[in-house]
């Protein structure tokens, strides 16, 4: 695979595609990445990365149009973890999970063509997603609880290994009654 498709962004606002030679819209962009195109945009004048501001700005357009794919308790959350010392977890976290789900749904497109052959064609991919739904929902959320039990035994295991490291040190930890004195 090449270098990215190079998308400059000038200071009027405008979107210039290299590779095309013309200037195009976010609408544009997003169908150069539904049609699995890697790019970077960068600002024309000072050579700054905008890619993920781009992203951003599609997905923003995504969210306030037709239906969303985020709830307003899932944003809220995504917002508490910046800053949070488990900021870089919860990304990686959320890419590997949608890494899978995207190989997941790769696998479930090829196994359809096998099985249905070339006439199982976009329309009736998705007329078996809408029925199939609920079942794959059911498999998700399985995995999801898979997921959030690993994790919550990383925890255990993290608190243990603490543990075990600062019990060399002579000290005891609070008990959590206020120790002040007058």
């Amino acid at each position: 695979m090449g270098s990215p498709r190079l998308i400059k962004k000038y200071p009027n606002r405008r979107l210039y595609d290299t590779h095309a030679s013309a200037y195009i819209t976010l609408v544009d962009v997003k169908q150069l990445v539904l049609d699995g195109i890697e790019l970077s945009v960068i600002d024309a004048k000072t050579n700054e990365d905008l890619t993920r501001s781009i992203l951003l700005q599609i997905i923003l357009e995504e969210e306030s149009g037709g239906i969303p794919m985020f709830s307003t308790p899932v944003l809220t959350q995504i917002i508490r973890f910046y800053g949070n010392a488990l900021q870089g977890v919860m990304g990686s976290y959320l890419e590997k999970n949608i890494q899978t789900f995207t190989e997941v749904q790769a696998r479930m497109t090829e196994q359809s063509k096998h099985m249905y052959g070339s006439q199982f064609g976009p329309e009736a991919w998705t007329q078996f997603m809408q029925v199939q739904a609920p079942v794959l929902q059911s498999v998700m959320n399985s995995y999801i609880d898979q997921s959030k039990n690993l994790f919550v035994q990383m925890q255990d295991q993290m608190q243990d290994q603490t543990r075990q490291m600062f019990s060399v040190f002579p000290f005891t930890p609070p008990s959590g009654k206020d120790d002040k004195k007058d």
